[in-house]
């Protein structure tokens, strides 16, 4: 049987386990509590908790099935919307940040046959991802040899600037703890971006505790020289994207920077 690349989830195992782990310890000292009758009534609010524990853990296990590579694949519809809006012929090298386990990174490279593409991360703790699996990822999909990776942290890109003929990334910078300013963490993608180069940045951009207005944002850069900038708010909103995944706490208030500078 042939390999397949592994590209995780955006929904981490480890947090499902955990969630079907609290809601058996609660269920379990419910019971426990409900059959004594000085703690029975501490035995039936466990039971609600538990109850609540059971729907979250329901649903936060669908949620990865929906967005797994095997399963409903969402992730990878995503990760087209970013490739779509890409205004770039091909025509040299690519910068992925934030790229996890490669697999935006590798999209792009199938998209665009004569480009060289490169992935950057710092692949923490509090996500399974690796540089080695994103070459393997790479091997198996028949681009390594135009796939690089590399360790780096969004806020501060281990490149020159204009270094790159488009950059990419998804759902990247509000990740980033260390940098609470993400007008900032765009502007350091667009530094190392060519002039004329092409750029689609894809996050959490319509929530406004994060990024403001973004149509002000917009102007800015272009006050700055940036000669091309859209922004497409609600992606979320795509027809393919089930109601259920647009919760709060999931890709609710999402949004695509995208242009040339």
């Amino acid at each position: 049987m042939d390999e397949r690349p592994n590209y995780g989830n955006w929904v981490p195992a480890p947090m499902i386990k955990a969630l079907w782990g609290t809601t058996a310890v609660v269920g379990v000292a419910s019971v426990v509590l409900a059959a004594r009758e000085a703690t029975r009534a501490l035995g039936i609010a466990c039971a609600g908790i538990t109850c609540a524990a059971a729907g979250m853990s329901a649903y936060m296990s669908a949620c990865r099935r929906e967005f797994d590579f095997e399963g409903g694949a969402l992730m990878g519809q995503i990760h087209q919307i970013v490739v779509d809006h890409l205004p770039w012929n091909g025509q040299g090298t690519l910068l992925d940040v934030g790229c996890g386990a490669g697999a935006l990174t590798i999209r792009c490279a199938k998209a665009f046959p004569q480009a060289q593409v490169h992935g950057v991360d710092m692949w923490g703790a509090n996500w399974a991802y690796s540089r080695e699996q994103c070459e393997r990822n790479a091997q198996i999909e028949g681009v390594g040899e135009r796939a690089t990776f590399s360790r780096g942290n969004a806020e501060s890109l281990p490149f020159a600037s204009e270094s790159f003929d488009a950059v990419v990334s998804n759902f990247v910078y509000h990740e980033v703890s260390s940098e609470p300013d993400k007008h900032a963490l765009i502007r350091e993608s667009l530094r190392v971006l060519k002039p004329g180069g092409a750029f689609a940045l894809h996050d959490l951009m319509c929530q406004s505790s994060m990024y403001g207005d973004m149509e002000a944002f917009c102007e800015e850069l272009r006050r700055d020289g940036i000669s091309e900038v859209h922004f497409e708010p609600n992606t979320e909103d795509a027809p393919f994207v089930p109601t259920y995944v647009k919760a709060p706490w999931m890709i609710s208030g999402a949004g695509l920077l995208w242009g040339r500078k």
